[in-house]
């Protein structure tokens, strides 16, 4: 089998091995690949791994050869799946390999706004500790998360994760989610988006991106919430309209934002929240952990060996 990798870089900066894909066929290993060089790089190539490659219809179409495509993500919006599957190519992506990694961003996330970390060891290092008048320092409200709501929209791997942490700080957890109270483990109860947004300190997002949860965070929405919450967002960048958080941030309508997602990314510095008031922003490394990759790489070529040896694929899409 000849196997091209499209962009191999964010999976594998050097710090792993392609030696278990290696293995299953002839391997092209590109860090990047433009739309314009899809074409004559995987010409050849009978299995695609790509992460935000875009596969199209019209790029589908110039692969005579393709009949697998493997994406280095759990999001498979990257790949035009009616046209794959008019082609007969099998789709695979990987889930859940990253839901500790995630669900602890949100919460270092949170800790840094409860407690100002970085801004206290920037303080250290300018000599305001060692110049000060007593034993401590502190020149920001700090805030105790027990006793505190967390809101969770989605409650699927992730979110099931920043739940259980949540309660392990002794927080009050409810959450937006299609299961009912029976299918739900004790201390976390379901609640309407509308409770979620009204009733949370903190609301963390945790859905898909659908028609339906595109910019759930909106004006309406944001009025909904406590003057003292603070928003999280791991999960996708659109599910919250950007110019509307940035005007609730600087007029102080809510506390804080944090993501490490946004609508587009790399973003572009006309993004609202880039210097918005209160906003902490981290460039998508949530799912990058070392662990987290290296789970995400043996899944690939697991799929990719399910794929060869005609074995029922774990993880197919199409």
């Amino acid at each position: 089998m000849n196997i091209c990798i499209l962009d191999g870089y964010t999976l594998n900066p050097s710090d792993l091995s392609w030696e278990g894909i290696k293995a299953l066929g002839n391997c092209d290993i590109h860090d990047r690949t433009k739309p314009e060089e899809i074409a004559e790089r995987a010409a050849n190539a009978e299995i695609i791994l790509t992460n935000k490659v875009v596969l199209d219809a019209r790029q589908i179409e110039q692969l005579p050869k393709l009949k697998y495509i493997g994406v280095l993500a759990t999001g498979y919006n990257v790949v035009d799946l009616e046209a794959a599957r008019k082609r007969g190519i099998t789709v695979t992506n990987i889930p859940a390999y990253s839901t500790m990694s995630v669900a602890q961003m949100v919460f270092a996330h949170l800790l840094n706004v409860t407690h100002h970390v970085a801004h206290y060891a920037e303080e250290v290092g300018k000599g305001a500790w060692e110049n000060c008048s007593d034993f401590c320092f502190y020149d920001t409200p700090l805030i105790e998360l027990a006793g505190k709501t967390m809101g969770i929209v989605g409650l699927g791997n992730t979110g099931m994760a920043t739940a259980k942490i949540a309660l392990a700080f002794g927080m009050k957890v409810i959450a937006k989610t299609s299961k009912s109270a029976v299918q739900l483990p004790e201390g976390i109860t379901p609640a309407t988006l509308d409770t979620v947004l009204a009733e949370a300190d903190v609301i963390s997002l945790n859905c898909p991106l659908t028609e339906s949860t595109k910019g759930i965070i909106n004006r309406q929405t944001i009025e909904k919430m406590k003057p003292s919450a603070i928003l999280i967002n791991t999960g996708r960048g659109p599910l919250v309209n950007e110019n509307d958080l940035a005007e609730a941030l600087d007029s102080g309508r809510i506390a804080a934002f944090c993501a490490d997602v946004l609508s587009t990314e790399p973003p572009s510095p006309e993004n609202p929240l880039l210097k918005a008031r209160n906003c902490y922003l981290t460039p998508h490394i949530a799912w990058a952990t070392l662990e987290a990759r290296k789970r995400l790489m043996k899944i690939a070529a697991d799929n990719i060996k399910e794929f060869i040896e005609g074995k029922p694929l774990t993880n197919k899409i199409v």
